[in-house]
């Protein structure tokens, strides 16, 4: 049965690559945008504040993490992600080049009576 998962990550941003990573968002390469949907991803939004960057999706599936790590052998995703290396810079905690995951502290759905 599938199921939705909502997930937050951080991430740092160059303060020199803020508008080029701004630039490259407003044009996401086709192929980057069919495999996540094709993963499960059902609602993709990043914000930004100064350098830091937050992101937060909705995956839809069974296999969340099978789902995810399926990306990372598209040579699409493959190659977004090596251009976004260039940009991004780990926060404290993270991996090299990757998002850090956030814990969920609340969340509603909908207006409760």
């Amino acid at each position: 049965m599938s199921t939705v998962r909502r997930a937050g990550a951080v991430m740092g941003l160059r303060e020199s690559a803020i508008e080029e990573y701004e630039r490259h968002h407003r044009e996401v390469w086709p192929g980057v945008l069919v495999a996540l949907s094709a993963a499960g991803i059902r609602t993709y939004s990043i914000y930004r504040y100064g350098t830091v960057l937050f992101s937060y999706w909705e995956y839809e599936g069974t296999d969340y993490e099978g789902d995810l790590a399926a990306l990372d052998l598209i040579p699409a995703c493959i190659e977004w992600n090596a251009l976004m290396a260039t940009l991004q810079v780990p926060v404290e905690g993270a991996e090299e080049h990757r998002w850090l995951p956030l814990p969920e502290v609340f969340h509603l759905d909908g207006v409760r009576d």
